[in-house]
């Protein structure tokens, strides 16, 4: 399979490498620190230099295109079928390689869009088209949804890919209506959306292998260790995405305050005690801070770390996310910034911190 689409290989190779060449063209206009990674908020929270951004991540694609052809091309399964399902695997990291590079240099040179919408909308179409091309896999060992209870049988397989790939359609139709959502909704829609498409082909697969089995058409028992397989990765990816979920949307900070100094005490984050007599400003903002995330911890639910903004440069917050009101302090010349739950809490912290510092 290899030695026939030959061509196309060179061909795939040479576009994921593509980003690297439009990078050396655009070096000179690349700033000395690129982002490469937004948190769930949207908000960049690792950059790069230009030589990183440009160079590693085609290479790594390069890397994981050549493995995924290798894999796919031995699976003797794969051998004078399944043309279409390997012409998918042939296009598909050319085109993430040149999406992703695309969207680093525009963000790099100073356009203005949301991320988070961008990666959305990107998903909801990949899953569409996966969608397309699931109905057209014939049974293999690698691509497709695999399952135990798949394999027991020909028929379990075309109709469980025949309805995941209707499921997958529409799941990636509703992630693309996500994208146009504001990323508070539209991130909690795609975790939703991934579970659906993850487990519903799974649990209808296992519902017709017992109507086959029931029957006695079944044409291979799923093993005892192959069951528990398939309940342990179930169980765990449930567990892990629950884990996630409680990450995303929980969390508190509480503000205690001492005969010296202040603790702020946050969830899933450090905590950060600070002396009232080194405080040299406070401030009472209306609305949220802007800035980036450089290094810490950010969810819908808390936003703390390091952050970097154009009127602070370097600061550190402890916020809720997208508080009504927030408290600017100057601490040692350096900036905080801490918020309540709401605004009315907000004020509460920064009036018992006014009687603080001025007693």
């Amino acid at each position: 399979m290899i030695r026939r689409n030959k061509k196309k290989l060179i061909l795939t190779s040479l576009l994921i490498l593509l980003p690297i060449a439009v990078g050396l063209l655009l070096w000179d206009c690349l700033p000395e620190a690129i982002a490469t990674h937004w948190g769930f908020d949207g908000q960049a929270d690792g950059f790069r230099s230009p030589a990183f951004a440009v160079f590693v991540p085609p290479l790594i694609l390069l890397a994981v295109h050549w493995l995924c052809i290798f894999v796919t091309a031995r699976d003797p399964k794969n051998q004078d079928r399944n043309y279409k399902p390997f012409g998918m695997v042939l296009w598909i990291i050319p085109v993430i390689s040149n999406f992703s590079s695309g969207v680093t240099f525009a963000l790099a040179l100073g356009a203005e869009f949301s991320i988070s919408s961008v990666m959305l909308a990107a998903m909801g179409l990949l899953f569409v088209i996966l969608g397309n091309y699931l109905p057209k896999c014939r049974q293999n060992n690698t691509i497709g949804i695999k399952v135990p209870w798949v394999y027991t049988s020909e028929e379990n397989w075309n109709a469980t890919h025949r309805f995941g790939g209707r499921v997958w359609v529409v799941g990636g139709l509703v992630i693309l209506v996500s994208s146009l959502l504001p990323g508070a909704f539209g991130i909690p829609l795609i975790l939703i959306a991934i579970v659906v498409l993850a487990a519903i082909p799974v649990i209808y697969s296992y519902l017709y292998y017992c109507r086959q089995k029931k029957q006695g058409i079944a044409l291979v028992s799923v093993s005892a260790m192959a069951r528990k397989r398939g309940k342990f990765t179930f169980i765990f990816t449930a567990v892990t995405l629950v884990l996630v979920a409680v990450l995303l949307f929980s969390g508190s900070i509480h503000i205690r305050f001492e005969e010296t100094g202040f603790t702020i005490e946050a969830s899933y984050y450090s905590s950060l005690t600070v002396d009232y007599g080194a405080i040299e400003g406070i401030e009472l903002r209306e609305g949220d801070v802007e800035g980036v995330r450089t290094m810490g911890f950010g969810s819908f639910r808390l936003l703390m770390g390091t952050f970097e903004n154009a009127e602070f440069g370097s600061y550190t917050r402890y916020t809720y996310y997208a508080p009504d009101a927030c408290v600017v302090l100057t601490v040692n010349g350096k900036i905080l910034v801490i918020s309540g739950r709401d605004a009315e809490q907000t004020r509460a912290i920064y009036q018992e911190l006014l009687l603080r510092t001025e007693g």
